[in-house]
Order: structure tokens, then sequence, then C-alpha cells
């Protein structure tokens, strides 16, 4: 689990801008009640039911299997820092696990809201790659199992707003140009009006710190799978297209500002003794686009990513390897990146 994710690569169809594409799926067996109404016996078996068909698949990624009833806070946090398990798995009870593949591309959440959730994640703006990887898993787990389904409404999911293909498509976006000239506020406007759902880093309930936004799509009944990928096909590279022109348009009107503020934050980052996670994400965000730009020779993209989900404070006490407070991860924090950097 120490080696770097997928979604971290930095490679991919416009990586400057999409940091990553991600397709979520949730599906639940027909012959058990859903997790909100099932005991913790059902659980168990619903649990070991599903380990064995995972082991067993005919197609599909060779998965490593981790029972979440048996994993530390850290660990649990350091999972989901990675986004391979939602806040729901780690903080939920009872039998319930997480199956993921060696490059930490695909991963298996066994017992949260629903009897299944799978994503595929690929670094940059790869949603069809994203398709064609989780629907041959999903095939090849249907298999062996009978979903839940209905004629009339598709799959029957825990939460209404899953029902029909059950599936979740969203793009990661660092739009720090766009955060700097207040044009965010028209784009998260123009999303909100085509039903679309803007969230941070970390989904639903997190902010967009670090000028990340998670553009995904709120509705999955009444449209194909196909659909709805291509609404998202439609509308981000759009946005993708405005954060260019504004770059453009500060390099030419405010280069000196921009690099002042770019190497104002590569100072900080060297220097600090002490620096909190959320100055860190907003500092390393115009480091990045620092990197996109050109004006930053001695950084890739890929480092500087590392250095986002490194710094977090799960990542960051198991590369100290001791239980951290915040006052000692503040400082270890900004030990680890005067390091780093001093190594770029």
């Amino acid at each position: 689990m120490q080696t770097g994710c997928e979604w971290l690569r930095g490679t991919g169809p416009d990586a400057e801008i999409v940091v990553s594409s991600r397709i979520r799926l949730a599906r639940n067996l027909a012959q058990f009640p859903f997790i909100s109404r099932a005991d913790e016996s059902t659980r168990s078996d619903l649990e070991k039911l599903l380990y064995e068909k995972l082991q067993n698949l005919s197609a599909g990624p060779r998965l490593s299997y981790f029972d979440v009833r048996n994993l530390s806070n850290l660990d649990r946090q350091f999972l989901m820092e990675r986004q391979l398990i939602s806040k729901e798995l780690a903080d939920g009870e009872g039998a319930r696990g997480v199956a993921v593949d060696q490059g930490q591309s695909v991963s298996v959440m066994i017992n949260e809201e629903d009897h299944l959730r799978m994503q595929v994640v690929r670094s940059g703006f790869s949603l069809d790659e994203c398709w064609k990887d989780i629907d041959q898993l999903d095939d090849a787990i249907e298999e062996d199992v009978t979903y839940a389904f209905s004629e009339e409404l598709g799959y029957l999911t825990a939460c209404p707003t899953n029902v029909g293909t059950g599936i979740r498509v969203s793009v990661m976006l660092h739009l720090p140009a766009l955060h700097m000239t207040k044009e965010i506020q028209k784009v998260l406007g123009a999303l909100q009006k085509i039903s679309l759902a803007v969230r941070g880093l970390y989904g639903e309930g997190s902010s967009a710190s670090g000028q990340f936004f998670q553009i995904s799509n709120q509705i999955t009944l009444g449209q194909s799978e196909q659909q709805i990928i291509e609404k998202l096909h439609e509308v981000v590279p759009n946005i993708i297209s405005y954060e260019r022109r504004v770059r453009e348009a500060l390099l030419k009107d405010n280069r000196a500002k921009l690099h002042d503020q770019i190497s104002r934050a590569t100072g900080i980052l060297q220097k600090a003794q002490t620096i909190s996670s959320e100055e860190t994400m907003d500092l390393l965000s115009s480091v990045r686009l620092g990197v996109s730009l050109g004006m930053l020779d001695d950084l890739d993209m890929h480092s500087v990513n590392e250095l986002f989900i490194h710094t977090q404070p799960a990542h960051l006490q198991k590369i100290r390897g001791e239980t951290l407070d915040s006052g000692e991860r503040n400082a270890a924090r900004a030990a680890y990146l005067r390091s780093r950097l001093a190594e770029a």
C-alpha cells in the first residue's frame, strides 16, 4: 500500500487540469436485505459470499482484500486519503471490507451503504477507459450472483438517488485560475443548472481545498450509463478550455503577480518549520499551477501530486512510523516538505 496511487501519476489526457476520472457502481444482491435492514449475521454471510466471489473472478484484476474491522483507525484513514474507501465504510460497524488491485485503480467495498460499491479510477480525463474496466468487472461479478434489479426501475439501491443505473461518474479538476479570478462561481452555477454535483477532493461534505473540484452526475434514473458518461464528456472539456484561457490571460496580463504568488508558495513550503494540512494544500495548488505553466522546472506533476497525498495526516504518520498529535503533525509535515523540495 505504500506504492503510488493510479490517480496521482499526473499523466493521461489533460492531466495538468484533470487530476483523475472515476466511475463507481452501486449493486445489491437480490436474496439479501439492504444493509440498513441486515442484522450482523446477514452482514457476515454477505461479506463471506462476496469475498469468495472477488477472489475467484473469471475476469478483471487480482484483488487484495482488507477486513476493515481489523484495521486500525490510522489504516482506515490512510485508505480514505487514498480514496479507496469511503468515510461510511471506515466509520461503519460489523462485517465489512474492501478489495483493491495492485495499482490501486480498482477498489470494491463490501457492506457500505449497498452490498457492493465498486470503483475504477484513472489519471487524467479517461472516462471511457474507466467505463470499459468497471463494466468488465461488473459483468464478472454478475456471473456468480444475482443483482437486485427491476425491469421498470433498473438496479435497486439503498439510496433512491442511485436507483436505475447505480452509476456515479466523476472527474476531479484542479481549477486555480478560475478560483483566483472568481470565475469559478459562474462555472458552479452553470453546473448546478444542468444537475451536476460539485464536491471537494474527498467527495460529499468536503470543501474544495487546494482548488480541487469533483464534478459528478446527480441523476441515475431514466438515463443509460453511456448517456450519463456522455454528459460529462460534453461538459468537462468546456471547463478545461475555460481554465486554460484564464491561465493564458493571467500569464499575459499579470505574469509578475502570478510568478510572485508561485514563488512565495514555493518559498514557504521550502522554509516553513510548522504548517497545517489546509495551508499546505493551498500552497501546493499554486506550485502545481507553476509546474503546469512551465514556471517551475525542478518539479514534475507526479511529484507535486504525491506531496498532496503524503502530507495528509495518516500518510504523514505512516511515513514517520509513529502516532502524532496535531502540533507534531504540523512540524513533521514541514520537515517532510523541506526534505522533498530540497531533493528536487
